[in-house]
């Protein structure tokens, strides 16, 4: 079995990075503005869900196929994104919109590690609790110039909290008896 070239995989990781990226922005405005077409919080679970998935098989890949040692901010980034795969799956097969309660929480917690792994990556005085034998500044992947594994890391738990908060969305259009946002009476 021949196994994907890593510059491959870093190119098209990269680029779907650069896919979640684009849909948390979207799914923030959407937010921020209160201006959500019907169909973006129907989408938006099974986005985060999509999300969940690639991220974690991405992870696999670097970690099993091409050789990249996880470091000790890594696996605690990936405690926090591998449950999502299946919390958001099944909320995403449920359509249940309350997982927001279990999902933000958790992405929150990886986003906070994200943002500290990438400090540690551009300051490496930052490196206190990392392994000296596998440190935490190595960077694995630098695809477009700033996209590390660290960073795709911060991007995909953005997109699965702006993304869920999005999804909750539905029960509010719900709650106000109308399917188009843009019919609710302002709270």
């Amino acid at each position: 079995m021949n196994a994907i070239p890593v510059a491959v995989a870093d190119r098209f990781l990269g680029l779907l990075a650069l896919i979640a990226l684009v849909a948390t922005l979207a799914a923030v405005g959407m937010l921020v503005t209160r201006r959500v077409p019907s169909w973006a919080p129907r989408a938006a679970l099974p986005a985060a869900a999509t999300i969940a998935v690639v991220t974690t098989l991405g992870s696999l890949y670097y970690s099993e196929v091409a050789g990249y040692p996880p470091c000790v901010l890594c696996w605690y980034q990936r405690i926090a994104i591998y449950p999502q795969v299946v919390i958001l799956g099944v909320a995403a097969w449920r359509r249940d919109t309350r997982v927001w309660m279990t999902s933000v929480p958790l992405a929150a917690i990886g986003v906070a590690v994200s943002a500290w792994h990438v400090a540690v990556e551009r300051n490496l005085a930052l490196a206190g609790p990392c392994d000296p034998d596998n440190p935490c500044a190595i960077r694995w992947v630098e695809e477009f110039g700033f996209l590390t594994i660290p960073t795709m890391a911060l991007i995909a738990g953005l997109a699965i909290v702006a993304l869920t908060l999005l999804a909750r969305r539905t029960a509010d259009v719900r709650a106000a008896g109308t399917d188009r946002p843009s019919e609710r009476t302002p709270a």
